[in-house]
């Protein structure tokens, strides 16, 4: 998996409303808070969704971007943001192209990985978190990272 200090990989995927993302385009302005998960709609998953979705302004107050990428489909991922009012883009890797380039190993090698990456304005990975199990810890931690990054880790 990528480590603090290194550089995010060029990767492009599409959103929920097909249109196509290249993660590198979205650093500059803000910090940006990738994360992936193994599924929509599965409980863990939708828990995880969820928490960013809760704690979405307290992201943007400190200056990040929230983006959350799985190998679902863009209309699953259209479904699953309307059904749970997620505010945040949710990227489509049907072939896990993206996170293999982010290094994010599979669980039990079969479960897509869950892993979240805090990344600066210019691409270096400030912060790299993975455990399938602890999905609160996903949003909590990289929620400390962002505020630290802006000087106000409360």
């Amino acid at each position: 998996m990528l480590e603090p200090g290194q550089t995010i990989p060029d990767v492009s995927l599409v959103d929920a409303d097909g249109t196509p993302v290249r993660l590198r385009d979205l650093l500059g302005e803000r910090v940006l808070v990738v994360y992936f998960y193994p599924k929509d709609d599965t409980p863990g998953c939708t828990a995880q969704a969820c928490g960013f979705r809760d704690a979405y302004e307290d992201f943007v107050r400190a200056g990040a971007e929230v983006v959350g990428i799985s190998r679902d489909s863009q209309a699953s991922h259209h479904a699953f943001a309307k059904k749970h009012r997620l505010p945040f883009r949710l990227l489509s890797d049907p072939d896990g192209e993206a996170s293999r380039a982010f290094g994010v190993k599979k669980t039990l090698g079969l479960l897509p990985g869950r892993a979240t990456f805090v990344v600066d304005r210019q691409g270096r990975i400030l912060d790299a978190f993975s455990s399938q199990i602890r999905v609160g810890t996903h949003v909590e931690r990289a929620l400390r990272r962002v505020r630290e990054q802006a000087g106000n880790p409360s």
